[in-house]
């Protein structure tokens, strides 16, 4: 029975209410739904060929896709032919979005498959769906088993700042080629496999790829495997060039992570677990042996219970008489193979072939059981080291003053930072009056934080430049938001060799490493006695400094405020009681440093291996990873001295550079320490001036009449690793000189260049809103509409009950009056 009068519109109105919450929490669920996690979506990629070579490849790598926990969609890149699709019977092994096949290039005609790999990128961008809904692409090949997930942002990728693996035999971006294929050379990065990269990052690079890799792979002219390093000499390579040139050309730096991809056959660094295994070369264990070449036509996939030969059972590798390490490689080589075949049994029996019998079988689907993973992965790795610690973060600093000098110094610093392996970033705490940074012209030179000038102090108008170093780092403790663990503290006229890790060094919080600075005698009489509560525990240490973060934030105040104080003190700068040969005050800042850590008893680890000063003989066995170059030394008749070079201008005018010194095969002398010592003093200078050359050749300077390229190895007879792994007799190294038609060169680079602003123009960004952004005011509009849509039936219903109601009322109010007017009448005929 229906409720009378109002309470039929209020039961009415209830129902429309909850009919609009409820819509509108769907909306929101929708939403929610469309996109989980803003900023962290994850697609990855692989591209292949439709034929049976690739297609066991497809079917290996998603099995350790699946198993391995990694997040996020996968797509293959399927590079087909019409002719070739027709007739393919694969379209099941994985998503899959198909690419027309640039195998045999539709233009030049030349049959170079690798070229797939950018253009299915590219296509992928333009014309798939899923490209419009990702922050981060993973990108590997197909001959790769995934074995933990790549997250970018634990991988340490940022936007502009993509992570991958070292391809250290790039050797073409140190020498003509990146010069001619490049309008940035010196940000050519040797790196390949694995690229974790931001969408809009790939989005600006990859039509690059593509172009660059066309470019070189038509430049047959170096294809010499001395330019390149391809030992075939076939340009084979060209891809990879072409990736490492286009990244260059928008300006992207990798973070090169050295610990993410393995290669079975190699060994992995102690305590490192490889998250990729690339299975692109040849590998063995014991009499067994894999190459995936042998396999290019192989049909295993569509062959019923087919499998690749079994390697040896793990417990038959545990018993080979092999070091720990090379144990652990020999085990990830056979879980490489077994996690192919595993996944070949799971695609047989989903193609319903019969189920086969054998002793390797049943070991592969114990494998397959749901808690066999984490059985797998004790395979390779003892118990203790299933999760390895992960590294500390990083960062890099040094001071500098806004000067000539400096500049130079700064030129050879970062360029030796780039070529160390350093992991992390790094910091010039550029020390600059309001005047000079007026007309100071070297912004570009490093990343730059900037620090008001003490060099004249503000108070007492003393003037002492080195007080910046203490200030810089306080400033930049102030004034910068950062994450890291641990700070590596170097002075700018220090040429680095190799990393310079915690990790390595043994630094921890409350014991942070440096080098020894035996001369601060003030530690060990009066000085110390008149500016340090303790000390007993001033550490005479200085140069490089590896320190905790929170002890640097603990220490630094003191170390600015020691070094006013021993700055102060001039009664106390005689030699004899400070170690100063001048006696005048300018190592007040070290003392400020050893007297503000003894005032918090910070205690060093001492280390003489760490750094070493040109002119002196190393340790025997030792190879030092920083040279401080802040004393003259010599080799022979030529010497070097920094300050013979202060007010200089190296880095503004073209093909400046400092005396070369002598060549290493002339040095003469037989006693070993003394060799070790001329050749690290000729690699200091040889280092600088081949920054100075890169500087040059960046800021357009084209005069000179002889294009020299050396690597990295061959200016110095040492490698390292980026965990500090030293490689001797690396066979990187490798020198090209080649003469060059410099107006040739011009050209080539001019045109280059053009191309570059014309592609660059092409790519400037449309303002536009992303997805999330369209499918919120999307939501937002029809919520309103059926709002709107409600509040006008409701204001519908309401008028039209309230006519009703009035019409009603109307009518009993004119029959009324009819009535008393019909009574009236008759009451008026009554009357006498």
């Amino acid at each position: 029975m229906r409720a009378p009068g109002g309470s039929d519109w209020q039961w009415r109105r209830e129902i429309m209410g909850c009919l609009a919450v409820a819509f509108l929490l769907c909306s929101i669920l929708a939403l929610a739904a469309a996109d989980p996690a803003p900023g962290r979506r994850i697609h990855t990629l692989f591209s292949v060929e439709c034929n049976n070579y690739f297609d066991w490849q497809t079917v290996g790598l998603m099995h350790s896709f699946r198993i391995s926990g990694h997040v996020g969609p996968i797509t293959r890149l399927l590079s087909c032919t019409d002719e070739q699709l027709g007739s393919y019977g694969g379209m099941d092994l994985a998503p899959t979005h198909v690419v027309p096949s640039m195998s045999k290039h539709p233009v030049t005609g030349d049959w170079y498959p690798a070229i797939n790999k950018p253009a299915g990128v590219v296509h992928w961008l333009n014309h798939s769906e899923d490209a419009k809904k990702v922050d981060w692409v993973v990108i590997l090949d197909a001959d790769m088993i995934i074995r933990k997930p790549l997250l970018p942002w634990d991988l340490g990728a940022e936007k502009g700042k993509p992570v991958s693996a070292s391809y250290g035999y790039l050797i073409g971006c140190d020498n003509i080629l990146a010069q001619l294929h490049t309008a940035h050379p010196e940000f050519c990065d040797k790196v390949g496999g694995l690229i974790a990269m931001h969408i809009d990052d790939l989005r600006a690079m990859a039509p690059l790829w593509l172009s660059k890799t066309e470019e070189v792979r038509q430049d047959k002219e170096h294809w010499a495997t001395n330019i390149t390093g391809d030992i075939y000499s076939s340009g084979w390579i060209s891809e990879m060039y072409g990736y490492s040139f286009g990244a260059a050309e928008v300006g992207l730096r990798h973070k090169i992570n050295d610990d993410v991809m393995l290669y079975p056959g190699y060994t992995p660094r102690a305590g490192v677990e490889p998250s990729l295994l690339h299975y692109g070369l040849g590998f063995k264990v014991g009499n067994w042996s894999f190459g995936k070449a042998s396999h290019r036509d192989d049909n295993i996939v569509y062959d019923c219970n087919r499998l690749f030969p079994a390697p040896p059972h793990p417990d038959v590798v545990r018993g080979m008489n092999a070091n720990e390490d090379e144990a652990r490689g020999f085990l990830l080589s056979v879980e490489c193979i077994n996690t192919i075949n595993a996944g070949l049994v799971l695609h047989h029996e989903k193609r319903a072939c019969p189920k086969p019998k054998s002793d390797y079988v049943s070991f592969l689907n114990y494998l397959l059981k749901p808690s066999a993973h984490s059985k797998k992965a004790s395979e390779t790795v003892n118990a203790e080291q299933q999760e390895p610690r992960p590294y500390p973060k990083i960062h890099t600093l040094f001071s500098a003053e806004c000067s000539a000098y400096f500049d130079w110094q700064t030129v050879g610093l970062v360029h030796s930072f780039k070529l160390s392996g350093q992991p992390g970033y790094i910091t010039r705490l550029l020390s600059c009056s309001e005047k000079d940074l007026k007309s100071y012209k070297g912004m570009d030179l490093a990343p730059t934080h900037l620090v008001p000038s003490m060099s004249v102090h503000p108070l007492t108008g003393d003037w002492y430049p080195a007080i910046n170093k203490p200030a810089a780092v306080l400033h930049w403790l102030h004034h910068v938001v950062t994450d890291v663990d641990f700070l590596v503290i170097l002075d700018a006229d220090m040429i680095m060799r190799g990393p310079i890790t915690p990790w390595e060094f043994n630094a921890e919080r409350g014991h942070p490493v440096s080098a020894p600075y035996n001369y601060l005698i003030g530690c060990d009489n009066e000085l110390a006695q008149l500016h340090t509560r303790h000390p007993e525990a001033c550490d005479k240490v200085g140069g490089v400094i590896i320190m905790h973060i929170e002890d640097v934030r603990a220490l630094a105040p003191l170390w600015l405020f020691k070094t006013e104080e021993v700055r102060a003190d001039k009664a106390h700068w005689a030699t004899n009681i400070t170690g100063d040969q001048y006696a005048h005050g300018w190592i007040s800042e070290m003392y400020g440093y050893s007297f503000g850590a003894a005032e918090i008893e910070l205690r060093h680890r001492i280390r003489d291996d760490i750094m070493l000063y040109p002119g002196y003989v190393p340790q025997e066995g030792s190879e030092p990873r920083v040279l401080h170059y802040g004393l003259e030394f010599s080799v022979g008749d030529w010497k070097f001295d920094k300050a013979d070079w202060r007010n200089e201008n190296m880095t503004s005018k073209c093909w400046r550079k400092f005396p070369e010194p002598p060549d290493p095969s002339t040095l003469t002398t037989s006693d070993r320490g003394e060799r070790r010592r001329d050749e690290i003093s000729i690699e200091c200078i040889s280092t600088i001036n081949q920054a100075l050359d890169i500087h040059h050749r960046k800021h357009g300077c084209v005069a000179a009449a002889t294009t020299t390229t050396t690597t990295t190895a061959a200016n110095s007879s040492i490698a390292f690793g980026s965990r500090g792994e030293a490689k001797q007799g690396s066979e990187e190294a490798v020198v090209v000189e080649k003469s060059v038609d410099r107006e040739a060169l011009n050209s080539f680079m001019a045109s280059n260049r053009r191309r570059s602003v014309l592609e660059r123009f092409k790519r400037l960004p449309v303002i536009s809103l992303s997805p999330r952004y369209w499918m919120i005011a999307l939501w937002t509009l029809l919520v309103s509409c059926f709002l709107l849509v409600i509040s006008a039936i409701y204001s519908r219903q309401r008028n039209h009950h309230e006519n009703g109601g009035t019409k009603k009322i109307s009518r009993r109010r004119n029959k009324l009056l009819a009535e008393e007017e019909s009574n009236g009448s008759s009451q008026s005929l009554d009357q006498p």
